[in-house]
């Protein structure tokens, strides 16, 4: 007896249970899936959407459900994007967007949209020159943060019908055509030697105010000091008067005396050699006027 005979009679008498094996072989092969950590896989029973399989071990029935999709949930980026917008004071620019985005909901993507990535850059392009049109250049150029933010809420909220999370929607640059660029150099030099005219004005204008400040200063302790020399003259004044009252005619004698010896003394210490004259009658007059003054007290 040959093997093949053998294996011929084995067979024969155990087709049906070896039938009965590989359909059971089949049937776990095709009911059991394993999921990735990074896909989710939509399942049709009969055409019709039955199940999304997540990450792990995954149980379907074999010959009626089928994996019809396999979606990543890796985020996402859209490639860079040009477009044309024109602000608010009817100036043409060109924005770069940038978008990035994940799948959160496959049955959602694959029975709604069919091309996502195209059907996103359409959105952020309309959006972007929604939001554009509302602002004026310089605001489009000072508040970017702003207008991101306000194109990341309203991307968000139009594709979540999608089943997708925008995680990212940015402006990388706003660029000008050459002769706004140069109309805006113009002004901006236009602006820089207004500003120079207006700081130069304004030094001169302080140190105008400065000089007028310095000179009344001046003016005020001038006059302060001639005030207190008057006082002082005054307060001399009235001590020699009161010497005169209370010791009489001697006093005024004294002070006259002492005043001549001053002055003598100052003039001969003048540079060069000087020639004083003094009348001969200079001494009678002084007495003369001593003893006038006597006579009225």
């Amino acid at each position: 007896m040959n093997l093949g005979a053998v294996l011929g009679e084995f067979i024969g008498g155990n087709a049906v249970l070896l039938a009965l094996a590989v359909f059971i072989i089949i049937c776990v092969v095709l009911g059991v899936r394993i999921v990735p950590q990074s896909e989710k896989h939509v399942v049709e029973r009969f055409g019709r959407l039955r199940a999304v399989l997540g990450p792990g071990i995954n149980f379907i029935v074999p010959f009626l459900d089928r994996v019809a999709h396999k979606i990543s949930i890796l985020e996402r980026q859209l490639p860079n994007a040009m477009q044309d917008a024109i602000t608010a004071d009817n100036v043409l620019v060109k924005v770069e967007t940038s978008v990035f985005y994940r799948i959160t909901e496959p049955e959602k993507t694959v029975y709604r949209i069919r091309d996502v990535d195209a059907a996103i850059a359409t959105t952020v392009a309309g959006i972007v020159r929604s939001e554009i049109g509302k602002m004026e250049l310089d605001h489009v150029q000072s508040n970017r943060a702003q207008l991101i933010d306000k194109v990341r809420e309203q991307v968000a909220a139009m594709v979540d019908d999608w089943g997708i999370e925008v995680t990212r929607a940015e402006i990388l640059d706003v660029n000008l055509d050459e002769a706004t660029r140069a109309a805006m150099l113009q002004q901006l030099n236009a602006e820089r030697a207004r500003r120079a005219q207006v700081t130069e004005a304004e030094g001169k204008k302080r140190a105008v105010e400065l000089a007028a400040d310095a000179e009344l200063y001046a003016a005020e302790q001038q006059a302060k000091a001639r005030r207190i020399q008057a006082e002082a003259e005054a307060y001399a004044t009235g001590i020699v008067a009161k010497a005169i009252k209370e010791n009489g005619i001697e006093a005024a004698q004294y002070q006259v005396a002492l005043k001549q010896v001053e002055a003598l003394t100052a003039v001969g210490q003048g540079a060069g050699k000087q020639t004083i004259v003094v009348p001969a009658n200079a001494l009678e007059a002084f007495g003369d006027a001593f003893r006038m003054l006597k006579g009225r007290e």
